[in-house]
């Protein structure tokens, strides 16, 4: 049942933003504070409004009336990573990002409606939206990139200062830029099982990730492949919109999300195969998507036409989020063959916050790393605790990312660890820049970087 805000004394000419979201998840919040010692930004502040408590109580006040949506409040809400893990720590259950998630689109909805330069500025309109989220692009415009670092142009381009003179956000984006690996074909269309086929899964290779870690991919084909699944890489998939609708764009996050339902064909496979989690964590909410910003395609003036829209792409949406499986998650339960390539590395883990928290997973990487012969995982002190990426978080809020970033380098080094995993292609980014600033030379890579090359006898370039 939804519940109603409380009636308010003040009349609105325009509902207050957040007036849409289902009342009863503001009020399973019972404000204990347990969530504050798992919340980064608190971490770091102490401030209670940017705990996750504080900050569905500015939620609540805008929604009942109580309070104004002034710029100080807008920054509470901004400087929230969306990392989910209050929702792990909670233990009443608060969906904490079903609150902050369409009230943050209807923030950006809103500034876009009153001409607000900042909610569409440049950045936003050249780079987040129209680079980001499409691969070929992308590629290109990293072609001059991978020849400077050849070529050690970047090196040069900085010890002249020269970088000092772009735009903040294109220095923050040249600081992230990890040393490039050189372009990889594209994936077939169809890639064959390793002996008798056990599953047939579909691969969604991302944007920033497959312009960026291509050989991620190409690894997570062959361990699949290893593992007797025959995988289908469809062409007409595009970017899951995380990166959309985790800064306010609920409409295009929305028509992105459809043209991938559109793409997979669900019915035909046994899963969807996903190996960065911000990107898993949007697929699988593809469905409450759909509940939050569906219909909006303004089809008639008919209540009931609207609704039956909005039903059925709730449902085509949701049908396909729960296909939607992290590749560590489908290979345990699948059951993995155990590779028997020796890699003899001192290695730590490293959770994504969207992949332990809002997914749930945390011990089938382990598990997986664990079959991999002379392989030693150390325990990382606040693994769970986000490194600062948060997608492009640390682009848009860079002094929070840098000192959750610092926060992180310095538990990694504690572990005198030659190798930092993690499933996140953000996450990478975000730990490749930190060790390089602080002239660590320690190996980052995914999980399937690693059992790739136990499959195949190889050892990682670090041991070579």
């Amino acid at each position: 049942m939804t519940i109603s805000p409380p009636a308010s004394n003040q009349s609105f000419v325009v509902p207050p933003v957040g007036s849409q979201i289902d009342y009863g998840y503001f009020m399973n919040c019972v404000h204990c504070g347990l969530c504050t010692s798992a919340c980064p930004t608190y971490l770091e502040t102490g401030n209670e409004n940017d705990s996750p408590r504080g900050r569905i109580y500015l939620m609540r006040g805008v929604v009942d009336g109580r309070i104004d949506l002034t710029d100080t409040v807008k920054h509470h809400l901004e400087l929230c990573l969306d990392c989910r893990a209050c929702e792990t720590a909670c233990p009443s259950g608060v969906q904490y990002g079903r609150l902050i998630e369409p009230f943050r689109v209807e923030m950006q909805q809103r500034e876009l409606a009153a001409g607000d330069s900042q909610a569409n500025g440049w950045f936003q309109k050249f780079i987040l939206y129209g680079l980001f989220p499409y691969a070929n692009r992308l590629r290109w415009a990293l072609a001059p990139a991978r020849w400077a670092q050849r070529l050690g142009l970047d090196r040069l381009a900085d010890g002249l200062g020269v970088t000092r003179l772009l735009p903040k956000q294109l220095q923050r984006m040249q600081a992230l830029l990890p040393k490039l690996p050189s372009p990889t074909p594209r994936l077939p269309e169809v890639l064959s099982p390793v002996g008798k086929r056990r599953a047939r899964v579909a691969l969604f290779t991302g944007c920033v990730a497959d312009a960026m870690f291509g050989p991620t991919n190409w690894a997570t084909a062959r361990v699949l492949q290893h593992n007797g699944c025959e995988v289908i890489v469809p062409r007409n998939q595009v970017c899951c919109g995380a990166i959309h609708y985790h800064s306010g764009a609920g409409e295009p996050a929305l028509q992105l999300a459809q043209q991938n339902a559109a793409a997979f064909n669900v019915d035909d496979v046994d899963a969807v195969i996903i190996n960065v989690a911000g990107c898993g964590s949007m697929l699988k909410d593809y469905g409450h998507v759909a509940h939050e910003l569906a219909p909006v395609g303004h089809v008639s003036n008919v209540p009931s036409q609207h609704e039956h829209v909005g039903n059925v792409l709730h449902e085509r949406l949701d049908k396909f989020a729960h296909k939607v499986k992290d590749v560590s998650e489908f290979l345990m339960s699948l059951g993995p063959i155990k590779p028997t390539g020796e890699i003899k590395l001192r290695a730590t883990y490293h959770d994504a916050c969207h992949l332990c928290h809002a997914q749930k997973i945390r011990e089938q990487p382990r598990d997986l790393l664990s079959l991999v012969p002379g392989l030693e995982l150390v325990p990382l002190a606040e693994s769970e605790i986000c490194c600062g990426a948060a997608g492009s978080y640390n682009l848009t809020q860079p002094e929070m990312a840098a000192q959750l970033g610092r926060r992180k380098l310095e538990n990694i080094l504690k572990t005198n660890a030659q190798a930092v995993i993690t499933g996140n292609a953000g996450c990478s980014l975000q730990l490749q820049m930190q060790l390089r600033q602080s002239g660590h030379d320690i190996w980052v890579a995914h999980p399937m970087d690693v059992l790739d090359l136990s499959y195949r006898q190889q050892q990682p370039a670090c041991l070579r």
